[in-house]
């Protein structure tokens, strides 16, 4: 297949790209680089551009004539978007927006979109199923959920086929050491501690440790890099096969296992051999205390079965790309 790949140059994107490869694709990545990087995108073709621009948008999607869509392209930082709402809603939300619009000018069906577990906020039970009620607490979840309602109300009249794929927290990278993770700001703990431990940075501070879980920290479900892109492929294959007609469902992808953020630290040290210097500070507002997945869903209707995602494995995949790249893709 023909696949557009938006956000195709960061850091999901490009293993995306990468197993879209692999598996025999053709692909475009389209990619503001604002936050992405050049050097990670292995799309056959690349093309710089706004979401929200639709006339670069427009001039894509007619040269390439893609089959399907996988839409990642999104702002990403929980912080952020409590500081900043207007600019995510305007990112997450009306671009998507534009993005579904022209795709659905034009008759591209099947469509995987990159959701996130921040959707759930705060949820009543552990492990998350699909079937939870979304309550986000905070701007980015609430733009996901936005998209997500856009898709349920557009499918049927537009003929989407579509899947909203709810991550939990990525992490690791390229086994191969092709693409890796490299964020400007770095927000993601596993790297973070990776660069407390490496001394290329200050003190890690832990965001708070009188929630409700063992160890007073927060509790997440890290699932490798990897296994996210083997499931996009798996979805957009399965959507290119079921025909004309619109839905949507939404699928979780996590290890269905969660680890503290002092659970991750001690991994970290045990891994890299090195200790990691930390301190523990207030919470931050939108962090929900337990965040764990329950994935059968995606097992059954996939196939998709994680591989890469024990936590020592994302360890070492990522430990292995930033001691060769201390500076990103700027190396």
């Amino acid at each position: 297949m023909k696949v557009l790949v938006t956000g195709g140059a960061g850091y999901i994107g490009s293993h995306v790209v990468k197993a879209l490869r692999d598996a025999g694709h053709r692909t475009a990545a389209y990619d503001s680089l604002i936050r992405g990087h050049r050097k990670a995108v292995l799309a056959e073709e690349f093309h710089q551009g706004e979401l929200a621009d639709r006339d670069r948008l427009r001039e894509v999607i007619a040269s390439f004539r893609p089959e399907a869509a996988i839409h990642l392209a999104a702002l990403t930082s929980v912080p952020e978007s409590v500081a900043q709402p207007s600019l995510y809603y305007r990112q997450n939300v009306e671009a998507s927006l534009t993005l579904l619009e022209e795709l659905a000018r034009v008759g591209v069906g099947p469509f995987v979109f990159s959701s996130s577990a921040a959707v759930y906020g705060t949820p009543e039970r552990v492990p998350v199923a699909e079937d939870a009620t979304p309550r986000p607490i905070n701007p980015y979840g609430e733009t996901k959920l936005a998209v997500e309602r856009m898709l349920h109300w557009m499918a049927g009249p537009h003929g989407f086929r579509a899947v909203s794929l709810r991550y939990f927290n990525a992490s690791g990278c390229d086994p191969a050491g092709e693409i890796g993770e490299d964020h400007d700001p770095e927000t993601h703990l596993i790297p973070l501690v990776y660069l407390a431990a490496a001394g290329r940075r200050g003190q890690l501070t832990v965001y708070g440790d009188d929630y409700d879980t063992p160890d007073g920290t927060c509790v997440r479900d890290y699932v490798h890099v990897g296994d996210l892109a083997h499931a996009h492929v798996l979805a957009v294959e399965k959507l290119a096969g079921l025909g004309n007609g619109g839905f949507h469902e939404v699928l979780n992808l996590g290890a269905e296992r969660g680890y503290s953020v002092l659970e991750v630290i001690r991994a970290v040290e045990k891994v890299l051999g090195r200790p990691v210097p930390y301190e523990i500070g207030p919470r931050r507002p939108g962090d929900a205390a337990v965040l764990v997945a329950s994935s059968a869903k995606a097992r059954a209707e996939l196939g998709w079965r994680p591989t890469r995602s024990d936590l020592e494995t994302i360890i070492r995949t990522g430990w292995a790309w930033h001691e060769k790249h201390p500076h990103g893709y700027d190396d």
